[in-house]
């Protein structure tokens, strides 16, 4: 491929994700209003972030001063901005982002951390949500939530002693103390910024039905610039020859036949499982070939010195369901002690566009010295970006990654590695680019 194809660009339909404030009072129903959006949109890619996860952890003196419940709380100051603006750029770049939680029992973070990613939509919700600019110039929609004053009061109380574990008169001390004033000095003017103003909260359906037609609408044209992206990275593909980054398997007069009893409707499933396993841990065997090894010295049982080598970093794997899962036997044989994550993606039969539904990958997959990225058949390559896209997300750098399958087409080949050039394919056989997904169904049985 020339220089031009080399590094295409390409953004995930999480990349660019659309943020949300949601400001206003303590108790004004902040928290209920998002819900209530993320409800009526019924949606898997949106999510609530709360600004309480970010307050700043307390010094012994201050952790007492807030157990006797004069500690302000309700100050810009006990928010930790740096690390919201920080996580929130990382969703915004379709990064994984890692939220911490704090206790409120124990005024602390907790060493737990909540990860999202993939996320379209994100919601942010608490007081300050309009407050710092920087989030201001990361956020698409701007709302307030209005709620009476005596309201707030009487919801701050109930969840305060029931969620919190704190006392009335406590409750009472802070709301006087430190809510009420910092709501004229901070939370108030953020109503003048605001692009919509919601009273009565979860009461007001025409407003939040007026702010989730707003979001699908900016999804929907997220969803029809991706698959522009996608076209254009196919017609890239189109006028290419396969990359060389493409490893297909030499055409042995033993794959052939193999090949044969695959491709034949009328050989038994039994043998088509036996022969494709077959066939798995020959791509597998292959493909570990590309792990880096090392020099290594060993004694033989005859007392001579051998130069070997030594694999120097851990192979792991990743099934891209439901295919994947054909794969897994073969794997077992070749690499019984493998670690394997999974990654669900599907495609969406209104847009034709693949969706990331659900991943679970090893914690320190990054560290790993190959990542085996296994799917039993390629077409468009749309499937294959998402989930190369997720590895890389996820710190495990390109030339670590090396996708395997059985059928490809060079059209979703060269896709897939014009994006990421530094990946390898491992392939069977060289198919049609738009062949129906057979394999896993004689597999599978379904």
């Amino acid at each position: 491929m020339d220089d031009s194809a080399q590094k295409a660009r390409y953004s995930p339909p999480w990349g660019n994700a659309s943020i949300i404030g949601v400001a206003g009072s303590s108790g004004s129903g902040k928290t209920s209003l998002a819900l209530a959006i993320v409800a009526s949109l019924n949606l898997p890619w949106v999510v609530i972030m709360s600004m309480d996860s970010f307050y700043k952890p307390l010094t012994p003196e201050q952790s007492e001063i807030a157990f006797r419940n004069e500690f302000d709380f309700d100050s810009p100051e006990a928010i930790d901005f740096d690390v919201l603006v920080d996580r929130l750029r990382d969703i915004k770049q379709g990064k994984v982002c890692e939220v911490p939680v704090y206790s409120f029992e124990k005024h602390q973070r907790v060493k737990e951390t909540t990860t999202i990613y993939s996320s379209h939509v994100l919601i942010l919700e608490g007081i300050f949500a309009l407050h710092d600019q920087r989030v201001l110039d990361m956020l698409d929609l701007k709302i307030f939530a209005e709620a009476d004053a005596d309201l707030c009061l009487s919801r701050r109380l109930v969840r305060d002693v029931k969620e919190r574990g704190r006392d009335i008169e406590g409750c009472i001390k802070q709301w006087f103390g430190f809510v009420k004033p910092n709501f004229y000095k901070y939370v108030a003017p953020q109503r003048e910024i605001a692009d919509v103003i919601i009273p009565r909260g979860i009461e007001n359906r025409v407003a939040i039905s007026m702010v989730s037609d707003q979001i699908q609408k900016t999804l929907n044209h997220k969803s029809a610039q991706h698959q522009l992206e996608l076209r254009r990275l196919g017609k890239i593909a189109e006028d290419s020859p396969l990359s060389k980054n493409a490893i297909v398997l030499k055409q042995t007069n033993q794959i052939r036949g193999v090949h044969t009893l695959l491709m034949d409707p009328d050989t038994p499933r039994e043998e088509y499982i036996f022969y494709f396993d077959r066939m798995v841990a020959l791509l597998i065997e292959k493909a570990v070939d590309l792990l880096p090894f090392a020099p290594s010295q060993v004694t033989t049982p005859q007392g001579n010195a051998y130069m070997g080598l030594k694999k120097t970093g851990e192979v792991s794997a990743v099934l891209i369901l439901r295919g994947g899962s054909a794969f897994e036997t073969g794997l077992r044989r070749t690499i019984p002690d493998c670690r394997a994550g999974r990654i669900l993606i599907q495609t969406n039969y209104r847009t034709g566009e693949p969706e990331l539904h659900y991943r679970a990958l090893s914690a320190n997959i990054a560290e790993h010295g190959l990542v085996l990225l296994l799917d039993p058949q390629m077409s468009t390559g749309g499937a294959a970006l998402m989930a190369v896209r997720v590895l890389v997300d996820h710190g495990v750098p390109e030339d670590r990654i090396v996708f395997v399958t059985y059928l490809a087409g060079r059209v979703g080949v060269n896709r897939v590695l014009s994006v990421f050039p530094d990946v390898k394919a491992v392939v069977a056989r060289m198919g049609d680019d738009m062949e129906d997904r057979w394999v896993e169904t004689r597999y599978l049985g379904c």
